[in-house]
């Protein structure tokens, strides 16, 4: 029989010192990787906010920009709806009331009170019908009684007008309307 070569001891300890630094190898990257895992569960949890979390601040947020949204839109909405005057004009009317023999003048200038967001619109519209509007206020004038021509009963002629001028217009765009300088006189 053959005898079999004895390993070199010097080899196979060189061999056996090998693998077992590769096997311990691998047990400190397991260890590493494990490490790295574990601290980066830890930070999720301590560092991450918690759904409730998230969700209070979402609502604060909201509720700021809410609140930030409707301060203003009421700034804007009390701009646009400020009332301001708009003149439809100066009139001088002469007449004969039905219930009455002598002939009148009435004399006043006519403005009526609009949202500053209509005032642009109402603009548009009187200049395209100023003549339409000019002789329905006359015609309210000229068909009311004497006592609806005094000073102190101005509120059914007022109305009459400004339903008259409403009518015409494409929205009720006038608020109401006034008399600047309102006077009767008999001629």
């Amino acid at each position: 029989m053959a005898e079999k070569p004895k390993p070199d001891t010097d080899s196979a300890a060189a061999e056996e010192a090998a693998s077992k630094p590769a096997g311990a190898g691998k047990y400190v990257m397991v260890g590493f990787i494990s490490t790295l895992m574990v601290i980066e569960t830890a930070l999720f949890f301590f560092l991450v906010p918690s759904g409730e979390e998230v969700a209070a601040l979402a609502e604060a947020r909201l509720v700021q920009r809410v609140q930030a949204g409707e301060q203003d839109a009421a700034e804007q909405e009390s701009e646009e709806n400020q009332v301001q005057e708009f003149d439809l004009g100066s009139f001088g009317e002469t007449f004969s009331p039905i219930d009455a023999d002598n002939r009148y003048r009435v004399e006043f200038r006519l403005f009526g009170l609009v949202k500053q967001k209509d005032v642009e619109k109402l603009t548009t519209e009187f200049d395209a019908k100023a003549g339409r509007l000019r002789h329905a206020i006359r015609m309210k004038v000229r068909n009311s009684e004497l006592s609806e021509l005094e000073e102190n009963q101005l509120g059914l002629l007022q109305r009459r007008i400004l339903t008259t001028c409403n009518h015409l217009l494409e929205d009720d765009l006038l608020l109401s309307v006034g008399f600047n300088d309102y006077q009767v006189f008999q001629e």
